[in-house]
């Protein structure tokens, strides 16, 4: 089949989609990678989240390395979600930390290094459901940040039923 044959059935939108993307450079290498972590960042590191994308809720995994603790001392860590305005959205809470559970990411003292974990609920800090689209999970560890990507799906709404001969019980 020849190709401007093709093109010609090609709907409206997938052609503006092919003129858009089609011109655009391939994004650097350091984009294409899941976690993006700052070369000065060394001992800890900020994992993909999953579910991924998030619909609504999704876990945070982290890992403080051997290497920060070999001194012996504590880390202060801190988690936030942020959207692309840097604007807090909200902060995930830690799962399995000696505080408690359900504790705010917000300065606690690790003491042991490992993987750690974070839940989010999908909720901003006044409790309201988060649209739909793309976030920023910031990590700090003593002063040192990494960010990555989190992205955020509508859960899939509830279908109301359908009665086609009026209301149910008539």
């Amino acid at each position: 089949m020849n190709s401007e044959v093709l093109m010609l059935r090609a709907p409206p939108v997938l052609l503006l989609l092919l003129l858009l993307f089609g011109s655009l450079p391939a994004p650097p290498a350091r984009a294409q990678s899941g976690t993006q972590a700052a070369p000065q960042a060394k001992g800890f590191r900020l994992e993909q989240n999953y579910p991924n994308p998030a619909n609504p809720d999704t876990y945070i995994p982290f890992v403080l390395e051997d290497a920060m603790f070999a001194d012996g001392g504590t880390r202060v860590v801190s988690m936030r979600i942020v959207n692309m305005f840097g604007q807090l959205v909200a902060t995930p809470r830690a799962v399995g930390h000696p505080r408690g559970r359900n504790v705010p990411v917000l300065n606690l003292r690790y003491t042991e290094p490992g993987q750690k974990v974070a839940y989010w609920d999908g909720r901003d800090t006044n409790g309201n459901p988060v649209a739909t689209g793309v976030y920023v999970c910031m990590l700090q560890v003593d002063n040192r940040t990494v960010y990555d990507r989190v992205m955020v799906t509508a859960p899939p709404k509830r279908r109301s039923r359908f009665w086609p001969f009026g209301r149910r019980g008539n």
